[in-house]
């Protein structure tokens, strides 16, 4: 086809998580963290956007099909994360402080290993509904 289209799909978690740097002190760690380095830990809903690019295939007019990127999304994505500790309950951050970047680029890598590798991805992450990181930026 010769053209490049952007598809989108949208989803959802629940996480928990505690930004601490643990070579830091508490004090430095409650001012640079403050309300999110609370010991007991802290929630947010999360909105996840998954941008794929690519061409459309001829035949079916898709560049994926969003049904089978939804499944991959979850199955890789939302069940390792949804309703979750991230410190405690993940292995990817168990040594990687979960703040939004690294949870983006971290949800990257996991995506970008099983989707076909013609496709360029991007990731949004929304951890409010004012804050938000993407990764990568430059697409």
């Amino acid at each position: 086809m010769g053209f490049k289209v952007a598809v989108f799909r949208k989803e959802h978690f629940n996480a928990a998580h505690r930004l601490n740097n643990p070579a830091w002190d508490e004090r430095k760690n409650a001012d640079v963290f403050g309300k999110c380095n609370y010991p007991n830990y802290h929630g947010h809903n999360y909105e996840l956007i998954v941008k794929v690019i690519g061409e459309p295939d001829p035949g079916s007019g898709y560049v994926i099909d969003l049904k089978l990127l939804s499944d991959i999304i979850k199955e890789h994505v939302l069940d390792r994360f949804d309703h979750k500790n991230l410190n405690l309950d993940t292995e990817e951050f168990k040594e990687l402080n979960p703040t939004a970047e690294n949870i983006v680029y971290v949800i990257y890598n996991i995506l970008k290993k099983v989707l076909d590798p013609r496709f360029d991805l991007q990731i949004r992450l929304y951890e409010t509904e004012r804050n938000f990181v993407e990764y990568p930026h430059n697409i």
